[in-house]
């Protein structure tokens, strides 16, 4: 029985069957629960990028600019860009106005890369739209992109200088980039003429520059005129360089004929500066910004260098018509300045008003005689005085002549006069005053109206009447003529014309008379033929004039 009730017993059913003793609780063992679900992964991923995008974009964002234009015209904030060199380097984000400065400010954010080169003191902007000018069309691309913001920046050197945001801009590009090589100048002229920016700068006829700029000078006497010559023409530019203005169409008439000089279409639409060497030989160059004279010619700008002006004036009490500003002062033909003033003064010694004409001329025109006088004193104006002075003594004066009898134009001629008086100059006085004499056209206006008034004393009445007498005199002698000899006149040519008659008859044919006058003639004919055969037997035997004619020889024959 105990091993019976040890043991387990299965029924019918295959189960087992407790036996006395109750079995152990079975161990329960709960699952974990996880407390991170991986669907948080997502946003973290998100935020991780996020945060990258940010980081990217706060290393890759640039400083803020601040440009201050007249007008915000085509600028969007947002869409307005800024470019260098045709590169997008940031967007416009913000646009206000100034109202103290009457401007508006455009803020930019700049991209990183580079923008220590935008944010040089140096740096320009300006808003790139369609612009039309004689030198060209620009900005066509902008009809379809809208405007946008270029820069210019400086050469880059070694050293950086502290960084600028804040900057002008500029209401017209630049005509040429800080980075473009080549040399500027500047040209100092007394207008600007037809000249304009873009205008091009020429050297044996090749473009190798252009106009970048004007201003009026401090003086305000002339006009400087910035260009600047490309690389390697700048080369070109002699420290004798000589510049002159290559606008529009010169035309000359002289003793050679019309002479016609054209530069090319855009010379003759936008101006234009040409320029040359005046020594072939001369290789130095100009330095940058050195400054040049420009000529209104060729012609003028070879010639050679006049020297400083001087100015001189003219006291004339006559009429001065046809006389005007730029006037050539000539000396035998050789123009040695312009008159630059005409004036009225009166005078008071005189009691009579007279014009007062200031010239400014070159005394080296002269010639090497000035040149050497002026080498002799150290002060140029004692010199200049002496010279004048010397000059005067020897008879030079001025005087009005006509320059074109068409026109009525006049000019200022300088010349030696010896028979005029002489005259006290004065050389120390400023300006100095050259004495003048009557001008030809002057002179032939008192000749005619001494001629007229011997005329009006003429007593042309009395000779009106003396005339009138013999007039009458010699009609009552022609009439005595015509009734009295001409009838006796007719019977004398009555009597001429039978006797020529009677003559016809005594010698015509077939008379008496004429074959008497026949016969006689034949007889003298037969005599002078005689006496020439006399004459020739003379000639050969001369001697028989004394022994006679020879003896006729009697030839015997055998």
């Amino acid at each position: 029985m105990a091993e019976e009730t040890g043991k387990d017993t299965k029924d019918g059913n295959g189960g087992a069957q407790a036996s006395g003793q109750r079995l152990p609780a079975p161990e329960l063992h709960p699952r974990k629960e996880r407390r991170i679900s991986w669907i948080w992964l997502v946003p973290l991923v998100a935020v991780l990028v996020g945060a990258t995008l940010l980081m990217r974009d706060w290393m890759a964002t640039g400083p803020s600019i601040t440009v201050a234009f007249e007008s915000a015209e085509g600028i969007e904030v947002g869409q307005t860009r800024v470019r260098y060199k045709d590169v997008a380097i940031g967007v416009v984000t913000d646009i206000k106005v100034d109202h103290q400065r009457g401007k508006v400010l455009v803020t930019a954010q700049l991209h990183r890369d580079g923008a220590d080169y935008i944010t040089q003191p140096g740096s320009r902007f300006w808003v790139v739209r369609p612009r039309l000018a004689i030198s060209g069309v620009s900005g066509l691309g902008t009809l379809l992109s809208g405007v946008y913001i270029a820069v210019d920046t400086p050469p880059s050197s070694a050293e950086r200088d502290k960084a600028v945001y804040e900057f002008e801009g500029l209401e017209q590009p630049p005509e040429i980039s800080s980075e473009r090589p080549g040399t500027r100048y500047t040209l100092r002229a007394p207008d600007l003429g037809w000249l304009d920016i873009g205008s091009p700068v020429y050297y044996r006829r090749i473009q190798v520059g252009q106009v970048i700029g004007y201003s009026l000078d401090e003086s305000g006497d002339a006009v400087n005129i910035q260009i600047f010559i490309d690389a390697p023409h700048d080369r070109y530019v002699t420290t004798d360089a000589r510049f002159w203005n290559a606008s529009g169409i010169n035309f000359s008439l002289d003793a050679e004929g019309v002479s016609v000089q054209t530069g090319s279409l855009a010379a003759v639409l936008a101006g234009g500066v040409a320029f040359a060497s005046a020594d072939e030989f001369n290789k130095e160059w100009a330095r940058a910004d050195a400054v040049f004279a420009l000529h209104g010619s060729e012609a003028k700008a070879m010639a050679d260098p006049d020297g400083d002006p001087v100015l001189i004036e003219f006291h004339f009490h006559q009429s001065i018509r046809g006389l005007k500003l730029g006037a050539p002062v000539d000396f035998r033909g050789l123009e040695l300045g312009t008159v630059v003033d005409i004036d009225m003064e009166f005078d008071r010694e005189r009691r009579q008003f007279f014009a007062l004409v200031q010239a400014r001329i070159y005394p080296l025109r002269f010639g090497p005689l000035y040149q050497r006088i002026m080498e002799l004193d150290k002060d140029p104006h004692i010199a200049r005085a002496r010279f004048l002075e010397n000059m005067v003594g020897r008879g030079l004066r001025a005087q009005m002549r006509a320059a074109n009898l068409l026109t009525g134009q006049q000019y200022v001629a300088l010349d030696f006069f010896k028979s005029e008086p002489d005259v006290v100059f004065d050389g120390t006085q400023y300006p100095p005053v050259l004495p003048t004499i009557t001008g030809d056209f002057d002179r032939l206006q008192q000749q005619l109206g001494s001629i007229v008034g011997k005329i009006d004393a003429l007593p042309l009445d009395a000779i009106a009447g003396d005339l009138r007498d013999t007039l009458q005199a010699v009609t009552a002698l022609l009439s005595g003529v015509n009734g009295k000899v001409t009838p006796e006149l007719a019977s004398t040519l009555r009597s001429v014309r039978k006797t020529l008659s009677n003559v016809d008859g005594f010698v015509s044919e077939g008379a008496a008379t004429a074959g008497g006058l026949e016969g006689t003639m034949r007889e003298l004919a037969a005599a002078a033929r005689a006496l020439r055969s006399l004459a020739d037997y003379l000639q050969a035997q001369p001697n028989s004039l004394i022994r006679g004619s020879a003896r006729d020889r009697l030839e015997v024959k055998p």
